[in-house]
């Protein structure tokens, strides 16, 4: 009887450890969401709505126009996805598609490592050797600008789509594969247009996710595109500085007295950023269960 209960005991602690450890991350996320509407919410009760959606923001003065800010990240984000959305399809193929089973073995990690890469690191690396480079090809006064950007958070999307982009091509069916070669289709037929289409809401995540990892970043962005709020509207937007909302945060944010109404602003910004993000996330995470929906209906 003893050591029956044992393994039982065993078994009832952990499932409670595990039980707990779920409901805290939810917990956690609902704590935060909870901090930041008490701590932003004042913001719109403080400023009139046609001042905080305006097209200035100078704190000092008065003025607390979000939409330089969210236009910048926009900006950034949409340019950077744009960039390593082929270049992380196209890996992720060759990856999965092309590249022989001793060289996926060798890939796979080294991809998921260049996640671990502190942004930082790369913002310092963006900073003192790709802007100079922007600035000269471009012949532009500064290399800071939401191009250098876009290429850093591009950089910093692609382990993520890359390793989402194999995992939805590693789950289409081999019989996919085996009926169009054959048809007579060639192994690039096949994959262009067998393979990647029964892939693609997959591939739509993994985009998703990848945006949601550019449009959270901080320290790499606040570093290389030059912190100028100005609305990115005109056609060589791209080649100038712009401010997005997470440097504006981190930049901010410990200059700022507490609560004043500089700083129930800067927590307004980071409710902006957190229904951004969470929508994203809920984007990609329906397009997951739908497409697990009609795997499981077929």
């Amino acid at each position: 009887m003893e050591q029956m209960r044992r393994p039982r005991l065993g078994e009832f602690v952990i499932e409670s450890l595990v039980k707990v450890a779920g409901l805290s991350s939810i917990g956690f996320v609902v704590l935060i969401f909870f901090f930041l509407l008490r701590e932003g919410v004042p913001v719109f009760f403080e400023v009139e709505l046609t001042n905080l959606f305006s097209t200035r923001w100078y704190p000092t003065f008065g003025l607390f126009g979000t939409l330089p800010l969210i236009l910048g990240s926009a900006l950034v984000t949409l340019s950077a996805i744009a960039i390593a959305l082929p270049l992380g399809v196209v890996t992720a193929v060759f990856v999965r598609e092309v590249a022989p089973h001793w060289a996926r073995e060798i890939l796979k990690p080294m991809i998921e490592v260049l996640a671990g890469i502190p942004s930082v690191v790369l913002g310092f690396f963006g900073m003192t050797l790709l802007a100079p480079v922007v600035r000269r090809m471009l012949g532009m006064p500064t290399g800071l600008t939401a191009l250098t950007g876009a290429l850093i958070l591009a950089y910093m999307s692609l382990p993520t789509i890359i390793s989402v982009a194999e995992d939805a091509l590693d789950a289409v069916p081999k019989s996919y594969r085996d009926a169009g070669l054959a048809l007579g289709a060639t192994q690039w037929q096949t994959i262009w247009r067998v393979v990647v289409p029964a892939a693609r809401s997959g591939i739509v995540t993994a985009v998703m996710l990848g945006m949601g990892r550019a449009i959270g970043e901080t320290m790499a962005v606040m570093m290389v595109t030059g912190n100028a709020a100005r609305m990115p509207l005109t056609l060589d937007s791209l080649f100038r500085p712009v401010r997005t909302m997470t440097a504006t945060i981190a930049a901010e944010m410990g200059e700022v007295a507490e609560g004043s109404v500089h700083y129930h602003a800067l927590f307004g910004i980071g409710i902006i950023l957190f229904v951004i993000t969470f929508i994203l996330n809920l984007t990609a995470a329906a397009t997951i269960f739908k497409k697990r929906r009609r795997g499981g209906l077929r």
